[in-house]
Parts: C-alpha cells; sequence; structure tokens
C-alpha cells in the first residue's frame, strides 16, 4: 500500500514511538475495556452522557491495530497512532501521587498504556 502524504522513515518512527508507548497488548486491552473501571474516566462528549468515551473507543481501535499488524495498517491507523503516542506522553507528565486506583490510571489504559507495567 502506497502512502504518498508519508514517508517511510516517518511511518517507521510512527510505528516504534506507538509501541513505545503501548505496553499492553490487544487481548490486555480488549480484557480492560469490559470493565466497569474504563467506563468510568475519559471524555465522553458535551454532553456527557453514557456515550461511549473518546479513549474507550481509542482502545478498541488500538487493540484492532495490534492484532492487524503493520501490512493492513492505512493512513488513519498512522493518524491514530501518532494520536495515541501524544496523549500517553502527555498523560504520563500528569502522574499523581496514587497510582494504582487512579482515574489518571483508568483512563491510559483506555489508550492501551498501564503504569504499573514494565
Amino acid at each position: 500500500m502506497h502512502f504518498p502524504h508519508m514517508e517511510t522513515l516517518d511511518r517507521d518512527q510512527v510505528l516504534k514511538d506507538f509501541h513505545d508507548a503501548v505496553n499492553m497488548t490487544a487481548s490486555e486491552i480488549e480484557r480492560w475495556l469490559k470493565t466497569p473501571e474504563s467506563r468510568e474516566v475519559g471524555w465522553k462528549g458535551e454532553d456527557g452522557g453514557d456515550a461511549e468515551s473518546v479513549g474507550h473507543a481509542s482502545g478498541r481501535k488500538i487493540a484492532s491495530i495490534l492484532r492487524n499488524g503493520h501490512a493492513k495498517l492505512s493512513p488513519a491507523d498512522y493518524d491514530h497512532m501518532r494520536k495515541v503516542t501524544g496523549y500517553v506522553h502527555r498523560h504520563l507528565a500528569q502522574r499523581p501521587k496514587e497510582v494504582e486506583h487512579s482515574h489518571w490510571r483508568y483512563s491510559l489504559m483506555n489508550w492501551g498504556h498501564d503504569p504499573l507495567k514494565n
């Protein structure tokens, strides 16, 4: 597949950055997304409502990207991978004192990063 707007080196860097930021497997993310805690956090639109949060939807997309492998990545996948990397890096800089049961951790896990995982 040809991505005229993205050079090979840029794609390689996006992949590397994504895999550095996402430290959970597709199975771990999917299991996490089934928990009530995963639904407690995140932005759910202007009205708040019962809609799926942006992060929860992102987690489903991340799991799909991880499962599909690099050969099947679309330009939209690369765009999402950049978004994920940016989100994880911004939120890691806001680490609270209590991490384990924090909304901060739960939100990061929706985006594929468990800060308690090595």
